[in-house]
């Protein structure tokens, strides 16, 4: 496969799924705050653009939620917006249009032809509905109509890193804002993981246990685990080990990360929680220079910016 065919699917994959999670963290941060009426909104916006690598410049301007959502939903030049991230995963799909399948395009396609009526529309949480069922559109085209080779693969290689690092941010904002952030029956809903929890604990909820399973449950698709466990298994069905010294950067960085979340005491991962998902995303940015390095270099240079193609 050609490096730029093999980049454009990454981030197919990256993009679906920031715009997917973007979405879903969005939502649960405004229905907070229009439902608590003390809630602080300008700490709270602000921990959440912290969060999202999207700090301000001016240290003495209110910040609201309309200032936010314009910032991390509606701008459709940036990438790490959702339109951005949409309408940057549709001109990728247009490079890469002579491996992927033709539902698959359409959907994009379809996807990116109705952004400009739902940004016009001018009400979050409709977009942000259609957002997330737009991607998971995309991602069961992407599970059903692709042989399991290099372009699903790669596909589901950029789908699984972008997923690891969003869910680390999903937790830093409960870490960061405390109670005037969502609570974990909150977020669990927020990642579709509520029902699933209550059947892994038999409905004996606790804070504890609903933090361990969006960290560390290893059947769940979401949780940071599963997703590095996921992201290891394509780097191996991509470049399978013949030397077990060989052991590429992209895959010792993301088994790092993996490892020290599973093989620790929950407790001491949630002492330091922010600090722990930090890690994580300094490994996912990580890995992610290591895939490009190794699978699809270029001469011009890439700018990175909090981890944000």
């Amino acid at each position: 496969m050609l490096s730029r065919i093999a980049e454009s699917l990454f981030w197919i994959g990256r993009y679906i799924e920031r715009a997917d999670d973007t979405a879903r963290l969005l939502d649960v941060h405004l229905q907070i705050l229009l439902e608590d009426p003390w809630a602080e909104e300008d700490l709270a916006c602000r921990s959440l653009l912290s969060v999202m690598d999207r700090r301000l410049s001016e240290a003495d301007v209110t910040v609201g939620r309309d200032q936010v959502v314009q910032m991390l939903a509606y701008d459709r030049a940036e990438p790490s917006a959702i339109a951005g991230s949409l309408v940057a995963a549709r001109e990728n799909a247009r490079r890469a249009r002579e491996v992927i399948s033709t539902e698959l395009w359409e959907a994009l396609n379809i996807t990116w032809t109705q952004l400009p009526w739902f940004l016009e529309l001018d009400r979050p949480h409709v977009f942000f509905t259609w957002t997330r069922e737009r991607a998971a559109v995309i991602s069961g085209i992407v599970d059903s109509t692709i042989s399991r080779d290099e372009t699903w693969q790669f596909l589901v290689l950029g789908r699984s890193l972008e997923r690891a690092d969003m869910t680390a941010r999903l937790l830093t904002t409960r870490a960061l804002t405390g109670t005037a952030g969502p609570d974990w029956r909150t977020l669990l809903g927020s990642c579709g993981a509520h029902e699933a929890y209550l059947r892994r604990y038999r409905g004996v909820a606790s804070d504890e246990s609903a933090a361990g399973f969006l960290l560390t449950d290893r059947v769940f698709p979401r949780s940071v685990v599963h997703a590095l466990g996921q992201a290891e298994a394509c780097l191996h069905a991509l470049d399978p080990l013949r030397d077990q010294q060989g052991v590429d950067e992209a895959r010792m960085r993301i088994g790092r990360a993996r490892t020290s979340l599973e093989f620790r005491r929950l407790a001491d991962v949630l002492e330091e929680l922010p600090q722990q998902m930090e890690r994580v995303q300094r490994s996912c940015s990580a890995a992610s220079d290591a895939i490009r390095s190794r699978y699809f270099p270029s001469g011009g240079v890439t700018t990175w910016i909090g981890g944000v193609r």
